[in-house]
């Protein structure tokens, strides 16, 4: 299939693969390597530390891929630059993805240096990648650490076991000085960044499919802060007795199905319905979808979604998968239950209801896999925008491994694509065990980096309030016990139960500690790219902007559960996978209005994001409630009275609201929204939102005709 096929297909799948390269009658480069070189920083941090679980199987079969030089490097950056510069006579003039691959890719000359340093080790290339940025192969463990000179061992990082080099490899030969990176020696993979709303197991039977009407009284809320309430129990054994007043979250009740946000009440929060009356739904654009393993069911859910809401179907003609293979796995990975799936397409549609949405399905979720997707997708133009909701910390991906990222996200904002990432779901991931940092690739400065917020509507579907997401809880009562203080994540309990990512890429550069003993140090991140020269430090900062992904408020989706009737399931999610793809799909439609009037298309959206005018974004700022939950505990000796500050034990401004924990009847919490000890909320651009949420008309009323 060539590029032109792939990007015009009308079917509703394809698959896309890439051909081995098997002539070896091109002239190679006439420069010769003696002996070899070192690619440094190609080992994961965490390999100085670990526990080491002993060596891979030497028999086990795995595949790797070596990265090439670019050529030009200097001039792609210069030209990146230019791209976004409204002085330069450069501006928004992107490149396709022949003329990337003309000025700046390797050559076919030099992959086949590559295949031969591959065949040379007994690895059977596997494929050759489009424009020859990579070369791919097969082998035994045993055989690629031959190859590179490495052990491949297994390690214990927190709860997962990884497999990884132990380090950097060795490339000997001709091969040598081409090589930019060497991937899947490590067995790293994303996470995606979504939360369930908790729910009661008991009420998994009232998930049924609703009444014809989105706005039927036995189908989801738009209120999830119900009132105050005032609850008292009782501690028998300590004889104390806790009254506990404040906002009702309206998480999920024994009688009805609780707040969960639908596509008419966000399109009317954030005032799509006036951009859709102008005739700009996204139309003529596709949003190209990132995930990896697709789904059996997602064509009939995201349906299903849209017949519930009003939406369009989805069909042949606006709804295609693309399915990344390789001679080696010819046939596409497909599961049930791809929870990330559903809400990337229903929500990416739900937002743009007339874009083209083109899922790109990698056959897993490593590094080697998504990476080789991503720019799969670029070279081949498979979207105008694309949305990838994953990432991982900074300090757990090799040095290489992000600058490998890097580069893929500057190949898209060169040819006018902007690749959008979800921020991460755990702050500063300082609750994983690690010092305060940024989820890759967001962290990339071609890349456009989107964090999350709390939502509370109005019963009009109205905005009452927005906070930076950022959720804790506080025990105020478990099983018939009060606790007296209530037992805040403040004392020696950990309460942090998720919120956006966010604050400095610091973990790029990775150098070797002065201690053998010691992972090497994080020494410094991307630098601070122009358009964010007004914010603090020297830099990349994430996120660049917000949208909904508290899973309190959360978005509503349909699913087919195997085994569950009646089907799809409606379940509520959160988190920033929830906030990329509606981002993704505003995106679009800004690009549609741009092209309308005449524009040309905008490329990477975090540019854009510092500059914008009055009234396009909503700025997010610390908020506060008169119902924030307050307790007096009666006990033998009086009274102890605790104010909302003292009951979630953090000064500022927060809302919190009393939760009849699902899972117990006599368990009872208090959930604290738009607070993070370490990622606040302030005037203009933060840690935790970025420059804020859009104000959808407006923001893409903005770009018409530019």
């Amino acid at each position: 299939m060539n590029k032109s096929e792939a990007a015009n297909a009308g079917c509703s799948f394809r698959w896309v693969s890439v051909v081995v390269v098997v002539a070896m009658s091109c002239a190679l480069l006439s420069a010769s390597t003696v002996g070899g070189q070192i690619v440094a920083h190609n080992t994961p941090r965490y390999v100085a530390t670990a526990k080491n679980l002993g060596a891979e199987d030497p028999a086990k079969v795995i595949e790797v891929s070596i990265w090439l030089q670019l050529h030009n490097r200097a001039a792609l950056d210069a030209l990146a630059s230019q791209l976004y510069d409204k002085t330069s006579p450069n501006y928004r003039h992107f490149l396709k993805g022949a003329q990337i691959a003309a000025q700046f890719a390797p050559t076919a000359a030099e992959a086949i240096v590559v295949q031969q340093f591959f065949e040379a080790h007994n690895l059977k290339v596997t494929n050759v990648g489009p424009s020859n940025f990579f070369v791919r192969a097969r082998g035994t463990v045993g055989d690629v650490e031959s190859a590179f000179r490495v052990q491949l061992n297994n390690y214990r990082v927190k709860d997962k076991i990884v497999r990884a080099n132990d380090r950097d490899p060795y490339v000997d030969g001709d091969a040598a000085p081409l090589v930019q990176a060497v991937s899947g020696l490590d067995s790293g993979k994303y996470e995606h960044p979504m939360m369930a709303r908790p729910t009661s197991p008991a009420k998994s039977a009232s998930y049924a499919t609703p009444a014809a009407g989105a706005d039927s009284s036995d189908f989801y809320s738009n209120i999830c802060f119900d009132g105050i309430t005032t609850q008292t129990y009782n501690d028998p054994s300590m004889q104390l007795t806790g009254t506990y007043t404040g906002n009702f979250l309206n998480a999920e009740p024994l009688n009805g199905w609780g707040c969960g946000y639908t596509p008419p009440m966000i399109q009317a929060a954030y005032n799509l319905n006036g951009l859709y009356a102008e005739g700009y739904n996204g139309a003529g654009q596709t949003i190209g979808i990132v995930d990896s393993c697709g789904s059996l069911t997602i064509q009939n859910d995201a349906n299903a979604f849209s017949d519930q809401f009003g939406l369009p179907e989805l069909t042949a003609s606006n709804f295609v998968i693309t399915y990344i293979t390789t001679p080696i796995t010819p046939a596409p990975c497909e599961a049930a239950d791809q929870t990330e799936i559903n809400i990337d397409v229903e929500w990416a549609h739900a937002i743009a209801p007339g874009a083209a949405i083109n899922l790109i399905v990698p056959p897993s979720d490593s590094f080697q896999d998504m990476d080789e997707g991503e720019i799969t997708a670029i070279d081949y133009g498979l979207g105008t925008v694309l949305s990838g909701s994953y990432g991982a910390p900074e300090p757990n991906v090799s040095s290489t491994e992000l600058a490998t990222e890097n580069l893929i996200q500057e190949m898209a904002a060169v040819a006018g694509i902007s690749a959008n990432f979800a921020s991460g779901d755990s702050g500063d991931f300082t609750n994983q065990g690690l010092a305060a940092t940024v989820s890759a690739p967001a962290d990339s400065p071609y890349a456009t980096a989107v964090g999350g917020v709390t939502l509370a509507l109005n019963s009009d579907n109205s905005i009452a309030w927005q906070a930076g997401w950022g959720n804790d809880y506080v025990l105020l009562v478990e099983e018939g016990y009060i606790y007296d203080p209530p037992l805040n994540s403040h004392e020696d309990y950990d309460g942090f139960q998720g919120g956006s990512g966010g604050g400095a890429s610091n973990c790029v550069i990775q150098k070797p500690s002065i201690y053998w003993w010691m992972p090497p140090t994080c020494a410094s991140g991307f630098p601070k790219p122009s358009y964010q020269k007004k914010l603090p430090g020297k830099y990349r900062q994430l996120p660049d902007v917000s949208w909904l992904a508290d899973p309190y408020t959360g978005a509503v989706i349909a699913i087919t559960i195997p085994g569950q009737e009646p089907s799809p399931t409606w379940q509520v999610w959160g988190g920033t996978s929830v906030a990329c793809p509606m981002f993704s799909a505003l995106w679009a439609i800004a690009n549609q209005e741009a092209l309308a009037g005449g524009g040309a298309a905008l490329g990477q959206a975090a540019p854009y994001m510092y500059s914008l005018p009055a009234g396009t974004i909503y700025d997010i700022v610390p908020v506060s409630s008169k119902g924030n939950v307050t307790a007096s505990i009666q006990g033998p000796n009086g009274a102890s009275k605790y104010t909302a500050a003292e009951v979630i034990g953090l000064p500022g401004k927060f809302v919190s609201a009393i939760w009849d924990y699902p899972f117990s009847e006599d368990n009872v919490i208090a959930i604290v929204f738009g607070m993070d000890s370490s990622l606040k909320t302030h005037v203009g651009w933060d840690n935790v939102t970025g420059v804020g949420t859009p104000n959808a008309q407006a923001f893409a009323d903005f770009f018409y005709g530019k």
